[in-house]
């Protein structure tokens, strides 16, 4: 809606809430950030055509920049005191100016799955009536 302007209204400003949409579904699904036992934990991995995601955090008053590309995920402390993240199970300390890439494991096909026998979908014909 607002970037094609449908209701002429983007002069007045921003959606924030499909803004804040949009963010959580990169940071959250692509960047990966689960929040649990007072630990960041994050587990990024791009789809293919996406070549890079960074974002910025600002956990307990320090910030935290994160970068992903599809092979690696860098970290980086601009300040404050060193915070532990676990990256994709692996607990990991970022030191104030000391930027840390952790590799990204590629994922191994999966073979399609299988329907039980006798239990896969019915095929219809042109014309069935659906109730």
């Amino acid at each position: 809606m607002d970037l094609d302007d449908l209701e002429h209204n983007t002069s007045d400003g921003l959606h924030i809430a499909s803004l804040a949409g949009t963010w959580i579904a990169l940071v959250a699904g692509f960047g990966g950030l689960r929040h649990g036992g007072g630990v960041l934990c994050l587990s990024p991995r791009l789809p293919e055509g996406l070549t890079r995601l960074a974002f910025t955090l600002h956990p307990d008053g320090r910030t935290l920049r994160v970068e992903v590309t599809g092979t690696a995920a860098s970290y980086s402390l601009a300040d404050g005191e060193p915070i532990q993240i676990v990256h994709h199970g692996t607990p990991v300390t970022v030191l104030p100016g000391e930027p840390i890439a952790c590799p990204i494991a590629r994922l191994m096909p999966r073979t399609e799955p299988a329907q039980p026998p006798g239990r896969e979908p019915a095929r219809r014909r042109v014309g069935d009536i659906i109730s």
